[in-house]
């Protein structure tokens, strides 16, 4: 598990793949329900999961539909699982849990105020502005934006996000800072840099740059480590959590 900061009272985390329970293509620490994993094994690697965070913790999760909504958790509605890309809390006894295998997984807090964001930035919704939106979430839970910190975590890197030119085009129109992160490629082809769109739209919105880490290898290169369904070449695969929140005072 990757972390990044040490701020009293945050939970938080990017897992990888490792020692789970699930076989084959969902090996071994798959934690979503909905891939077609043996839900023996999903239910066992979610018992090592809690194991491993505090007590009296509950996980909140979205049905990620690859948009730019970000969803509002409390203790009232944390069991439910409606369609969203982002979610934000302010109630201790909460994380956020998002799902990838090559999207980018962003976590933010703002931790003198107990505000925390999840998001899942894939090419759709880093167009879309998922985290934009996202920000916005948290200024308007009471964050100024300098006093978020930002962590992406392992998605799949420029070395192998190869897009067709048209897409990469359509980036640039839409992101004009897009063009600094994408390269061409093979005819018709061009590879971007997914993370660093992401890192550049958070400071746009406010945030220093200083806090914005990125952490994790590319998924793709190190699918030993991480669920990458490029690697898989588009088979389905299982898909590892990050995750963030705030323990119970």
């Amino acid at each position: 598990m990757l972390r990044v900061w040490r701020h009293p009272g945050v939970v938080h985390g990017f897992l990888g793949r490792l020692r789970g329970q699930s076989r084959g293509a969902f090996a071994s620490l798959n934690l979503s329900q909905f891939v077609g994993d043996d839900p023996g094994d999903v239910s066992a690697n979610w018992r090592r999961l809690r194991a491993a965070l505090p007590d009296g913790i509950q996980v909140a999760r979205v049905n990620q539909v690859h948009g730019n909504e970000v969803r509002w958790v409390t203790r009232a509605n944390v069991e439910e699982r409606p369609a969203a890309d982002g979610m934000i809390t302010t109630d201790p006894g909460i994380v956020l849990g998002i799902f990838t295998a090559d999207c980018v997984p962003v976590l933010m807090v703002a931790s003198g105020r107990r505000i925390a964001c999840a998001l899942h930035a894939g090419w759709r919704g880093v167009i879309a502005g998922i985290a934009s939106n996202g920000v916005r979430a948290m200024t308007q839970a009471g964050a100024r934006p300098d006093e978020i910190n930002a962590a992406l975590g392992p998605s799949i890197g420029p070395c192998c996000f190869e897009v067709d030119a048209d897409l990469a085009d359509r980036f640039i129109r839409e992101i004009p800072s897009a063009r600094d992160h994408a390269r061409a490629g093979r005819p018709g082809k061009a590879n971007l840099n997914l993370r660093a769109i992401v890192r550049d739209q958070l400071i746009v919105c406010g945030l220093s740059p200083d806090a914005i880490d990125c952490v994790g290898q590319c998924t793709r290169c190190a699918s030993d480590q991480f669920f990458s369904r490029r690697a898989a070449g588009g088979a389905t695969t299982g898909l590892q959590m990050s995750f963030v929140g705030f323990a119970r005072e």
